[in-house]
Order: C-alpha cells, then sequence, then structure tokens
C-alpha cells in the first residue's frame, strides 16, 4: 500500500465526516474497522522514512532498503487490517468481464495484487523497483504457476515489453515519483500506453479523500494527464473509500507518437 502522508490521514477523518460533523454522504465507505485506521498511520510514516532515504540513496536503494529493514512496510500484507484487501477485491471487479491473455502489474510491492490478477489473466507479470521488494514477492507468490516477477523502474522499462499486455495496472505508485512535473507525467502516460496490445485495458487506481486535499489534487492530475492523452479513452471512472479508480483503453483509431 502506498502511504498518504500525515495531512492525508486528516483527511480521512474529514472524509469520514462532513466539514459541519455532519456524516458525508457522498463518499461510499469500505467496510472498516477502527484499527484499520492506523494502517494509514503506519503507511505515512513509512512513506516519511523513504522520502528522507530517497534524499540520500535515490529512489532505488531507498525502497529496497525500506524492504529490506521490513518484509512489509506498509502493513499491506498484514491480516490486522482489511482495508487493503479489500479495495484490491474492489479493484479486481471493476475490471470487464473477460479474461485476460498478459497481465502486468506496475509498482507491484509485495504482489498481493498481482496474485488476485492471476484470477482474470492468463499469465500476469509483477515488476517494482526494490529487488527485496520482487524476492518478496516471488517467495509470497511461489504456488502461481501463472505468476512471475521482475525489478525494473516505470521509468526505465526495456522496450521488449511493448504491445506485450493486454492489461496494465498501475495502483498506487505514479506519485512516488519525483518529480512529477507536466512533462514527465505526459512522459510516463504514453510509455505506459506503449506497453498494451491494441484495445488493450489500463486500470489506474490512486488515493483520494476529498477535492480540497492536496494529495488528492495530485491524484486527479495523474488521472486528468491519462484522461487527456489522445491514445486513451475513458471507459469509466469510480470514486470509492478511499481511492479514485479509472478505466481505461488503448485507442486504435491513434497512432503512437
Amino acid at each position: 500500500m502506498s502511504g498518504i502522508g500525515l495531512l492525508r490521514l486528516s483527511a480521512v477523518f474529514g472524509a469520514l465526516r462532513g466539514q459541519d460533523g455532519r456524516a458525508a454522504k457522498r463518499l461510499p465507505l469500505l467496510p472498516m474497522l477502527p484499527h484499520d485506521l492506523v494502517l494509514f498511520i503506519k503507511s505515512a510514516r513509512t512513506d516519511a522514512k523513504v522520502e528522507r532515504l530517497r534524499r540520500d540513496l535515490g529512489s532505488r536503494a531507498a525502497f529496497d532498503a525500506t524492504y529490506r529493514e521490513s518484509n512489509d512496510p506498509w502493513a499491506s500484507a498484514s491480516p490486522r487490517y482489511r482495508y487493503q484487501w479489500l479495495k484490491y477485491d474492489k479493484l479486481i471487479a471493476l475490471l470487464p468481464r473477460k479474461n485476460f491473455g498478459r497481465a502486468l502489474d506496475l509498482g507491484c510491492g509485495l504482489g498481493l495484487l498481482s496474485q488476485k490478477l492471476t484470477q482474470r489473466a492468463d499469465h500476469v507479470l509483477g515488476i517494482d523497483i526494490a529487488p527485496a521488494a520482487i524476492d518478496i514477492a516471488r517467495q509470497r507468490g511461489a504456488g502461481f504457476s501463472n505468476l512471475a516477477f521482475e525489478s525494473g523502474d516505470i521509468l526505465d522499462l526495456s522496450p521488449s515489453l511493448n504491445g506485450c499486455f493486454d492489461l496494465v495496472v498501475v495502483a498506487d505508485v505514479l506519485y512516488y515519483l519525483s518529480p512529477l512535473d507536466g512533462g514527465a507525467l505526459e512522459a510516463i502516460v504514453k510509455r505506459i500506453a506503449d506497453l498494451l496490445t491494441p484495445g488493450g485495458t489500463c486500470l489506474l487506481a490512486n488515493h483520494f479523500f476529498f477535492s480540497a486535499d492536496r494529495e488528492s489534487r495530485m491524484s486527479r492530475r495523474i488521472h486528468t494527464a491519462f484522461s487527456d492523452c489522445p491514445r486513451f479513452a475513458v471507459t469509466s471512472e469510480h470514486r470509492r473509500a478511499f481511492f479514485l479508480a479509472t478505466l481505461f483503453s488503448e485507442r486504435t483509431d491513434t497512432i503512437a507518437a
């Protein structure tokens, strides 16, 4: 699970209740226990640690060191918290009701979502920047015959992956990239489009609480960049607690730039 920062934690409680203290009606809630909110606190602490390490070591080494210190730094696999498991189930349920040939989970972490994708694809590949995360994902996913993991950087993916995937999932990843200015984000969107087969599906998911939250605005900016890309057509958009998910199809009537 990606972190949300300490300000995002306060946004959780703001989303649960309206600004005047009344229960917010427009936000569909996932079933959560009170201690599930501790997950957001743990996530924020891990994010802060990664950011400190990144300044000294760079992104790859920072994430790798974090996974080597803890085999579940964001507590995403902990049975104590059910939010992340329910979120993954909801993401899978949003996919078109068909089987995919090859699926790619970009920024797969421990491979938890990758494992669920094996229910909907003949073959699933998970890629993460941290070699330590890949080592753990391989151990956890050893029982899945149609699941593989590789270490790789979303900013430097091999051209051999182009046009290989009927489904690309990008969940809680892109706001970790820095800097993420307009030009960089546009290039990333085009690169992800390159990975898809003609007419392929992209599922994009990011944390989202409410429009005034700074981090939620970043999530919206990411989704808008995909929507604005002429190579993608929006299939559907879904607002859930506490994330935004958009399904895109790769347009077959455009030529890659």
